[in-house]
């Protein structure tokens, strides 16, 4: 196994999530990863209205023995915008995206850290459309929908993903620095997708997670407006030059 990273940093953009967040961070905080890896979170609250800045402090006030970086927006500015901070200001070796809910379960990171640390991968992606693990039966065109935007995409940069869409994407940090990412909404997923794919020799892989979906009336925040500017961006991108 590979020993030469040392720190997972988990990147946690946050909207509106005042009351759940402190459960994905307890499970964040159980976790106990392959490799010794220590974990490093990147909490980027993007101006939410709701008390999600001193739920995150009040947290950070009572675990003070976890490592948590939290940053904080000035105006609402989108997902991918979060991100963008969040990366920035990462310091671990490797990346991992989480949403703030409780849609996917931290129990699988090392799941998908095993190609990595094993030397095999650069990049994992968490496909909700593989494998045996439990996922909550939601919505058909959304899935239609992601399958959809998922093959597009995979004409556009010649991979096989089963899920460009999932929130669980893993990088080599360097590898995802390296990268010159723009959109700051939820066109994140098939840009980073896009110009990741063009790393010469990147290998990436797709591993099996669990799902547990939320409704609308739950949180859900994503729409179809975000699936156009999703076909925009798997368009943009296909002809983008660095």
């Amino acid at each position: 196994m590979n020993n030469t990273f040392a720190k997972l940093s988990i990147i946690i953009p946050a909207y509106n999530e005042a009351a759940t967040i402190h459960q994905i961070l307890d499970k964040i905080k159980a976790v106990e990863l392959l490799g010794n890896l220590k974990k490093e979170l990147v909490i980027v609250n993007d101006y939410s209205t709701d008390g999600t800045s001193e739920a995150v402090k009040a947290y950070m006030n009572v675990n003070t023995d976890l490592n948590i970086k939290f940053f904080e927006h000035e105006k609402n500015m989108g997902k991918g915008a979060a991100l963008h901070t969040g990366i920035d200001k990462a310091k671990g070796d490797i990346v991992i995206i989480q949403d703030a809910d409780l849609e996917y379960d931290p129990n699988e990171y090392n799941i998908l850290l095993n190609p990595i640390l094993n030397g095999h991968a650069d990049v994992v992606y968490g496909s909700r459309f593989m494998g045996s693990n439990p996922h909550r039966i939601l919505f058909f065109w959304h899935s239609i929908g992601n399958k959809f935007l998922t093959f597009l995409s995979n004409m556009m940069t010649n991979l096989n993903l089963t899920d460009m869409e999932t929130c669980y994407k893993m990088f080599r940090a360097d590898m995802l620095k390296s990268l010159t990412l723009k959109e700051n909404r939820f066109g994140f997923e098939p840009e980073v997708t896009a110009k990741i794919s063009r790393i010469p020799k990147v290998r990436i892989y797709e591993v099996g997670i669990s799902y547990y979906g939320r409704t609308f009336e739950e949180g859900k925040k994503i729409g179809w407006k975000d699936g156009f500017r999703a076909i925009y961006c798997i368009l943009k991108y296909r002809f983008y030059k660095k």
